[in-house]
């Protein structure tokens, strides 16, 4: 599973000009399911967004977690971070978990995020989006977790 964190000052989603999902303060996290993922992979990286200490603490120290600021987390799903791009100029996305798997990895992903944390909200799984954020620093941290 490979996600894309960006510490946000507000994020937002659109789907045909309507906002569908906004946060103030937090993570925008771009999530893609990649072959062979599981629900497991799922957890362990949620698990490990939530408690990444990359929020600042009173002497500006990068130190709490989005849990610790009680920011939101605005989960956007993004296949194309599957993108391998070593055998020429058109991407291949082959890597990245068929359509019905990545759709259940997302909705897992998000329904557990839920019952953890009290600021989730959502893109739209094979949507054409439109995200608009503020990055916070700029923080964007890439990461890959693996079974």
């Amino acid at each position: 599973m490979i996600a894309v964190l960006q510490r946000v000052s507000e994020a937002s989603v659109r789907v045909d000009d309507e906002v569908i999902g906004q946060i103030g303060a937090g993570l925008l996290l771009l999530l893609c399911a990649e072959k062979g993922d599981t629900e497991t992979v799922a957890d362990k990286m949620l698990a490990k967004i939530l408690k990444l200490r990359i929020f600042s603490d009173d002497a500006g120290k990068m130190n709490l977690s989005v849990q610790d600021v009680g920011g939101g987390l605005l989960v956007v799903s993004q296949f194309t971070l599957a993108a391998d791009v070593a055998g020429g100029n058109r991407p291949s996305f082959t890597q990245a978990a068929a359509p019905d798997d990545g759709r259940r990895l997302y909705e897992h992903f998000v329904s557990q995020a839920k019952k953890v944390h009290p600021v989730v909200q959502t893109g739209r799984f094979a949507a054409d989006m439109k995200v608009a954020l503020i990055n916070d620093g700029p923080i964007t941290i890439p990461m890959r977790m693996m079974a």
